[in-house]
């Protein structure tokens, strides 16, 4: 068994992973780089890129860009394997930007042809056994692997976090299905911010609740594809009995998840209540714009609203015409996107849609620092080898007193059997 981390051994996003055994090649991932990140050249790969395709594959944690960007990138007859509602969320996402952005018309045809796993069934690839574990992250229907070769038993977390609607199931499912391990692949995004999972999700519908309740008028900006977030700003804004108005892509996104089975759309987190979400149209006559007319704007006028919006110059204008002259407007995405002008993440455009007088509301899609040596502990690997983060050496200080901490560089393969 060889472990390679092509991309991804300190940076966050743009991460591939591979394992190789006997001539057969297993990559985990194949992102592009996150906005702001330092610019690098995209690896060129054997196996991926370039060479013999024909035993390789490729496994997709979930479809945040970071870790599917590039997949359009792949020669068609290499494999591609993903879980079935993430394919359909992404798939909306990508038919929405095809005409905009001719790497999503690619990367629609890629998912069209990808293959499904099942979330705790085992497949083979070759020498490989996986083992797909549904896991809780910002990105719904993410996954872990339990990835078995050459005797040797490896679990690679993918981006993942214990303070979601459903983290504690991941500790049950490593008790009854994945057991004691040889590596974890571990993601360490937030080993030098431990203040960005402080709040729960659950709290997060809490205080959202209360903050519907004093405010008549509200704007939250949200990324889309946050599922959690979404329905929970939903159920918050319906509990209150307060109107919830997305646009058809965000209603499209709900949709497919309301509809679809999954493991976790049992809950009615994921249902409709007795109001649904009213979904704003498209002016005919203003192409761009979102349409207002008197009626709408006396019902929202009685009844106030949680509007969930993007940054972008149409969100703005409807703003404008929507009544209230106290606005509240609440950030559910990272803050490090518009608290500093000089940080390379720093998103002009949101900035300005946003405004001063926000209120924040988000808590991190990623794992804290208590939580991953709880993992570990119940995990008891050999060794650990951080991935997805900024900090490798902060990881190996925080835990390397209990466990042995591999610091990989990108491209420089680990020979399981030489260590």
């Amino acid at each position: 068994m060889r472990i390679t981390i092509h991309r991804g051994a300190d940076q966050i996003g743009g991460t591939i992973t591979e394992y190789e055994h006997n001539g057969w090649r297993l990559f985990v991932d194949f992102g592009e780089q996150l906005p702001g990140a330092p610019i690098s050249d995209l690896p060129d790969i054997e196996g991926l890129t370039k060479g013999d395709f024909s035993k390789t594959a490729v496994l997709v944690t979930h479809y945040h860009g970071d870790h599917i960007g590039n997949i359009h990138r792949i020669p068609d007859y290499i494999p591609v394997y993903m879980g079935a509602l993430g394919i359909e969320i992404q798939k909306i996402t990508s038919g929405r930007l095809k005409n905009i952005d001719k790497k999503h018309a690619y990367l629609l045809e890629r998912l069209n042809r990808a293959n499904i796993f099942r979330a705790g069934i085992i497949f083979e690839f070759g020498p490989f056994r996986i083992l797909p574990i549904v896991i809780d992250h910002s990105a719904f229907d993410a996954y872990a692997f339990r990835i078995e070769a050459d005797s040797i038993k490896i679990f690679h977390t993918g981006d993942f976090r214990m303070h979601g609607l459903r983290g504690k199931t991941l500790f049950s499912v490593i008790d009854s299905i994945i057991g004691k391990v040889d590596y974890v692949v571990c993601e360490g995004t937030n080993v030098i911010r431990p203040d960005v999972t402080l709040q729960s999700e659950s709290e997060l519908q809490r205080l959202m609740e209360k903050d519907f309740k004093q405010h008549k008028f509200n704007i939250v900006f949200l990324s889309s594809t946050n599922i959690d977030r979404l329905f929970s700003i939903y159920h918050a804004a319906l509990k209150i009995g307060i109107p919830f108005i997305v646009d058809y892509y965000q209603k499209d996104i709900m949709d497919v998840v309301v509809e679809k089975e999954h493991i976790w759309t049992k809950s009615m987190l994921y249902r409709y209540g007795s109001r649904m979400p009213m979904v704003l149209k498209y002016d005919k006559e203003n192409p761009g714009e979102y349409f207002t007319n008197k009626k709408f704007i006396s019902y929202l006028e009685q009844k106030g609203y949680v509007l969930i919006v993007r940054s972008n110059p149409s969100f703005d204008r409807l703003i404008e015409r929507l009544p209230g002259e106290s606005k509240q407007c609440y950030l559910s995405m990272w803050e490090g996107y518009v608290n500093d002008p000089s940080s390379p993440s720093y998103n002009v455009n949101l900035a300005f849609s946003l405004g001063k007088g926000y209120i924040y509301r988000h808590t991190s899609g990623h794992c804290d620092i208590k939580s991953l040596h709880n993992l570990f502990t119940k995990l008891s690997p050999k060794a650990i080898i951080p991935i997805h983060t900024d900090s490798p050496n902060s990881f190996a200080g925080i835990f390397n007193n209990q466990w042995k901490i591999v610091l990989m560089q990108d491209g420089i393969p680990l020979i399981y059997n030489n260590f």
